[in-house]
């Protein structure tokens, strides 16, 4: 069969014309077709036709549903969202040094949230005292959101903790428990406060028994919690021993205080209560001068406040000297993390509080404690002072820097109060 080419004259070409047959080039409107030439050549084949089965015959929506303004959905929480999404981008990366951490927090605790209320309050009333702290003009509107957050938070945690645990809820206790630390921390300091120790707030009394109580029971369940979702949080502080070497200055501080408490007048049950703590002291300032890469340096700061007995506990209430001196030690830890923001100023609130609590015949004992806080200067984990509000180092020998903070001239001393 001949090919007929086509000369593509218009309104019809020659050959269309010679053979009467339809022109694709003819302008005539009744012969046009609903798919153009020049889209088919583009589709590399012919339109089709559309099967009757398989047009939509549904009716159309309603005109009402459309024109509704939504008027029977809730009314959006905006203060909540906003405190999530203050959570998520923000607070998240400030609870921890660790990237494996921030992750955790951003995601997977916000995730844990949505099935358990409890949870879900207490990263509110975090995120609420974080804007607190970001936003001074606005200080009292979101410190009295977290408050009210915190105590529904508070009630549900109560409760959760008298009934059974199970693999369904540690998660989500275990990351409130953490939250209730930083809430402890970042909460309005009382002026005689000692910190964790004797907090003043509403329901003061229950504030180290909850802290030091959330520790024993996560202890109960620690298997569900090292192998659930937020196992990334913990920090297995058995997975090597530390290295027992210290700076021979700081190791003298610590038998200094050892030679004090050994020579007390409370009897053999205090003796061993402040050897007790000073002994996990040593422990904590022996992590902190050799933390692996794998341990945080807020796990390792409180340490301490979960490893030292209750007898050492009721003397800290009851403001003995000797109990007093050993918590002023452990400050020097505790401003480590002073650059986090729910931790910025609590060493030296504590020092300064114990200072005003000591008579002048003790306060000789907390002469170098109150040296390193005070000047500003921190122990970092490699070994070296640094002062962070010029951010220059001060030496790179552990032993040298210690050894510095207890010889400041007492006019320097002075010119930093």
């Amino acid at each position: 069969m001949a090919v007929r080419n086509c000369d593509e004259v218009k309104p019809r070409c020659s050959n269309c014309l010679k053979h009467s047959v339809d022109c694709d080039f003819s302008s005539d409107p009744s012969k046009t077709t609903s798919s153009s030439p020049q889209s088919q050549r583009h589709r590399g084949s012919e339109s089709k036709s559309i099967p009757e089965s398989s047009i939509d015959h549904s009716p159309a929506l309603p005109q009402s549903y459309l024109d509704s303004p939504g008027s029977d959905l809730p009314q959006l929480q905006m203060r909540d969202l906003e405190l999530l999404h203050h959570f998520v981008t923000e607070t998240c990366f400030t609870l921890s040094d660790r990237p494996e951490s921030h992750k955790i927090w951003q995601k997977l605790a916000p995730q844990e949230a949505f099935s358990h209320d409890f949870l879900m309050r207490g990263i509110f009333a975090i995120s609420a005292l974080h804007l607190a702290w970001l936003r001074p003009d606005q200080h009292e509107h979101y410190t009295h959101i977290a408050v009210k957050q915190q105590d529904a938070a508070l009630r549900s945690f109560r409760s959760l903790m008298s009934s059974k645990m199970d693999p369904s809820n540690c998660d989500a206790f275990f990351a409130l428990s953490s939250l209730i630390v930083v809430y402890g921390f970042e909460s309005p300091k009382a002026s005689d406060s000692l910190g964790m120790f004797n907090y003043n707030g509403d329901d003061s009394d229950e504030w180290l028994p909850l802290i030091r109580g959330v520790n024993s029971v996560l202890v109960s369940v620690w298997p569900w919690i090292k192998n659930g979702r937020l196992s990334g949080l913990l920090h297995d502080h058995q997975q090597e021993p530390p290295k027992t070497e210290l700076p021979t200055v700081l190791d003298e501080q610590l038998e200094h205080l050892e030679h004090l408490c050994g020579n007390t007048f409370g009897g053999q049950e205090a003796t061993d209560a402040y050897k007790s703590a000073i002994a996990s002291l040593r422990n904590s300032f022996v992590r902190m001068n050799n933390r692996p890469p794998y341990e945080c340096e807020i796990s390792i700061a409180f340490l301490w406040p979960v490893m030292i007995p209750q007898e050492f506990v009721a003397k800290l209430n009851a403001r003995e000297p000797e109990a007093l001196i050993i918590l002023a030690h452990y400050c020097v830890i505790l401003h480590h993390l002073d650059s986090y923001w729910w931790m910025n100023g609590w060493a030296m609130h504590i020092i300064n509080n114990i200072h005003h609590e000591l008579d002048n015949d003790w306060r000789y004992w907390i002469e170098w404690p109150t040296s390193v806080v005070e000047l500003d200067e921190k122990i970092l984990t490699n070994g070296t002072l640094q002062n962070p509000i010029q951010g220059t180092r001060v030496s790179n020998d552990f032993n040298t820097a210690i050894d510095r903070s207890l010889n400041i001239p007492s006019a320097e001393l002075e010119s930093a109060s």
